[in-house]
């Protein structure tokens, strides 16, 4: 029996099958706190508790959904690609705002951990918490971060901003839909671009433009600033 929890076909199976289950609860009650990535990780964590299978085996068994999670990164370009026309007539406030997400994104995070007495291992392993789990994983592991704990909570704060941040958003007057599309996609990537889209086609588009832009930002920006904070 452990033989086949174990299996390679059963996991991968396990883990589509539970993601497409959340989707279709979620799609059915729109609560927010039933988004479906949260509730097959927390379906598989339960799952793998009990069977006691090694987050090390579950990784192998469903490295296809990282592979395909990995050219997913190739789709930032297209994203880029078909926001060129929008990008025209605003570079610069586009471009300050991606700097200002990316830097505030990473030292809000890394000051927080230092104050509560992280050692560098961990800073490094979270400080690139606003980008795509192939960006932030691809970041982090070279510097000497933990993957694993980067994709936790890359994925933690995905899901926070994806139930939180357009209620945040709206609480604090954010009205315009490019302003909120930008915000949602710069500081929760996919996930909260999946929440955007859900608000509407220029919040979608402008989110999947913030989250290409603050992949590259950070794959760019987060080596140099390694040298000075850590």
């Amino acid at each position: 029996m452990n033989t086949l929890l174990e299996s390679d076909l059963f996991l991968l199976t396990l883990t589509v099958g539970l993601y497409c289950a959340a989707g279709a609860l979620y799609r059915r009650t729109r609560l927010a706190l039933l988004h479906p990535v949260l509730l097959t990780f927390a379906a598989v964590i339960v799952f793998l508790r009990t069977a006691d299978i090694g987050y090390a085996r579950y990784q192998e068994a469903t490295r296809v959904l990282d592979f395909a999670l990995g050219l997913s990164v190739v789709a930032l370009g297209y994203l880029l690609y078909k926001q060129l026309e929008r990008l025209r007539g605003c570079l610069l406030p586009v471009g300050a705002a991606t700097l200002a997400g990316c830097v505030t994104g990473i030292l809000s995070v890394v000051y927080i951990a230092m104050a509560c007495g992280a050692e560098r291992q961990i800073l490094i392993s979270i400080a690139p918490k606003s980008v795509t789990v192939p960006i932030a994983v691809s970041v982090a592991g070279p510097l000497g971060g933990i993957v694993s704990v980067t994709s936790v909570v890359v994925f933690c704060v995905g899901i926070f901003g994806s139930i939180f941040g357009e209620w945040l958003l709206r609480r604090c007057g954010v009205r315009d839909p490019e302003a909120r599309g930008f915000a949602l996609g710069a500081a929760a990537h996919g996930i909260g671009t999946a929440r955007a889209i859900e608000l509407g086609a220029v919040e979608g588009a402008l989110s999947g433009l913030a989250m290409a832009l603050m992949g590259l930002a950070t794959a760019l920006l987060m080596p140099l600033m390694e040298k000075y904070l850590y």
